[in-house]
């Protein structure tokens, strides 16, 4: 099946095949046709250009994309989608003063969700899930990574990756699955980290491993959660079975875990609201991606990522929305793109950047997504007609999409 894109006002993100991710002052550059055309060959793309070069294809569906941008479909790294319930009741203690932390301590925050997820069956768990997965695909988003982290048992952990397998089978979007078991210790652990650490290890990993359930493997290192210590036995072993590790790192506190990813070869480190010198020393001429979650930095209120800083020591960067119940429930990555724009002062062409070619590579995806590149999927945003793409984060609080075309095909 072929389907021609005529048309094109800009035709963003056009990349050689070997450009798998782009850091420092290349994050800058983000490489566009303008008056093009894009040729679509089942679900990969086959050919773009000028419009004045364009091929006649009598048998390819056209769509007109006059007066429109077409870009990759974002690739949103860090996602919590799988979950039950919610946790509005925690969104007015904070109004009321509670910090995330203190709602933590007295049963809220993780313990919470892993609780009512405990509690809702597989088949319920999926229809939660699945509402989700479409409004972020019908926002734009034709990648995603969704970890576990609210079953916190052997049992519910394996429940959350079904329920993420399942999506995999039945949606046409790229899903990453990551382990994170440890993401919280539950109350009967609270005084033996060890014991739970023994049951990820023994219990978990081994079956998760067995059943292919999931990629990666993350933990939540941070003070109150996982120490370095006890985050390097959990990647440890995740390796042994195959699991490439994730960090959850620096959301609240510095304490070592950016520099323990890097060692570890982790595929990203992720949140990095706070970033030291020795954070940047690590990361440079590494294989390790940042990730950043400015959502979460807007709905929690604590400090953004300090994108300039790393941009100019030559880092790349990633976009992602973080979406969970307790810190960030939205999956919008256009507002993720804007807020980037408007709170950490990246550049348009930085944040575009950010959320396609990187965010990508963050998930181990960008030899097939992320990119307008002959031979990658063909997931794509088509905008409404609109005189730049600086339009994008600008009207930040517009839906200025299209339509989405996902492996090939339009998405209603």
């Amino acid at each position: 099946m072929l389907t021609l894109i005529i048309n094109i006002r800009e035709l963003l993100q056009i990349r050689d095949a070997k450009v798998l991710k782009v850091s420092g002052a290349e994050m800058a550059q983000l490489p566009s046709i303008k008056n093009a055309y894009l040729l679509i060959e089942n679900d990969l793309i086959k050919d773009f250009g000028l419009m004045e070069n364009c091929p006649k294809h009598d048998t390819a569906k056209v769509i007109d994309a006059r007066g429109k941008t077409v870009l990759p479909a974002w690739c949103d790294s860090h996602t919590h989608i799988v979950y039950a319930g919610n946790r509005s009741q925690e969104f007015v203690d904070r109004i009321n003063g509670l910090t995330y932390e203190q709602i933590a301590e007295r049963g809220g925050g993780i313990l919470n969700s892993a609780a009512k997820l405990q509690q809702t069956s597989e088949d319920e768990l999926f229809m939660e899930s699945k509402a989700r997965l479409e409004e972020v695909m019908r926002l734009g988003t034709g990648a995603v990574e969704i970890k576990s982290g609210y079953g916190l048992t052997p049992a519910n952990e394996i429940k959350m990756l079904r329920v993420i397998k399942r999506l995999k089978d039945n949606y046409p979007i790229a899903i990453k699955a990551t382990f994170l078991g440890a993401h919280a210790y539950p109350t009967e652990f609270k005084n033996n980290h060890q014991g739970y650490i023994d049951q990820i290890i023994n219990e978990m990993i081994p079956r998760i491993a067995q059943e292919n359930l999931a990629q990666y493997i993350d933990a939540f290192c941070e003070s109150g959660y996982f120490s370095t210590e006890e985050t390097e036995q959990i990647l440890q072993a995740g390796q042994k079975h195959g699991l490439i590790p994730k960090i959850h790192v620096n959301q609240f506190n510095v304490i070592g875990g950016v520099a323990l990813g890097v060692q570890y070869n982790a595929l990203s480190v992720d949140h990095l609201e706070l970033v030291s010198d020795n954070d940047i020393e690590a990361l440079k001429n590494s294989n390790t991606m940042p990730v950043a979650l400015p959502s979460c930095s807007y709905f929690l209120s604590i400090p953004y990522t300090p994108a300039r800083k790393m941009l100019q020591a030559g880092l790349p960067l990633a976009l992602a929305t973080d979406f969970n119940p307790g810190s960030t429930p939205s999956g919008n990555m256009n507002f993720v793109v804007a807020t980037a724009c408007i709170k950490m002062k990246m550049t348009p062409e930085e944040a575009i950047n950010a959320a396609t070619l990187n965010g990508a590579y963050a998930m181990g995806i960008s030899k097939t997504h992320g990119s307008i590149t002959v031979g990658k999927k063909a997931n794509l945003i088509i905008t409404q007609p609109i005189p730049s793409f600086y339009q994008l984060p600008y009207a930040f609080g517009s839906n200025l999409i299209d339509q989405i075309i996902l492996n090939g095909k339009v998405f209603a």
